[in-house]
């Protein structure tokens, strides 16, 4: 099922006539929230992929598809994308040791940051075996839904397909 524009003012209309501060949908491809932010009226929707998108560069075939992201990593490495647009954290909180730093070694499922909208955080996986080259996007910053977060040199045979 696909949300459009339509809907979600539709859905916005019938929550302002109700009693409720906030609403959060889950569907097979699509989570959207809003919340009621006092006299300012709704915020705005979120989508979230419901996996960490990972990217490897290869050959052009996938350039066709997606130049720019393939472009920005060498040939054998992986882009780890946000699962989301949002600031990105490497540590868990303020003045905590990061999640992973540069050289660690990393499984698919390893947290490696996360990333914060509307005030939910949500973890970002390595999706590949191996070790961690370099960040691309500092501590605190904004990253943009294909944003290269770091990037990572996958363990052998660990290369998504």
């Amino acid at each position: 099922m696909e949300l459009t524009p339509d809907d979600v003012r539709d859905v916005l209309r019938v929550l302002d006539s109700s009693g409720l501060d906030e609403l959060h949908l889950e569907l097979a491809d699509l989570t959207l929230t809003v919340r009621r932010e006092g006299a300012v009226g709704w915020t705005a929707e979120q989508h979230v992929r419901r996996a960490p998108r990972v990217e490897q560069a290869v050959a052009p075939a996938v350039a066709v598809e997606a130049p720019a992201a393939a472009a920005e990593v060498g040939e054998g490495l992986v882009a780890v994308h946000p699962p989301l647009l949002g600031t990105f954290y490497r540590a868990p909180q303020p003045g905590a040791p990061p999640f992973v730093d540069v050289g660690d070694r990393v499984d698919a499922e390893t947290v490696v940051g996360i990333v914060e909208t509307m005030k939910m955080m949500t973890p970002v996986h390595a999706g590949v075996p191996g070790t961690v080259l370099e960040f691309r996007v500092g501590d605190g910053e904004f990253a943009a839904a294909d944003s290269v977060l770091l990037v990572v040199q996958p363990a052998a045979g660990g290369a998504p397909g």
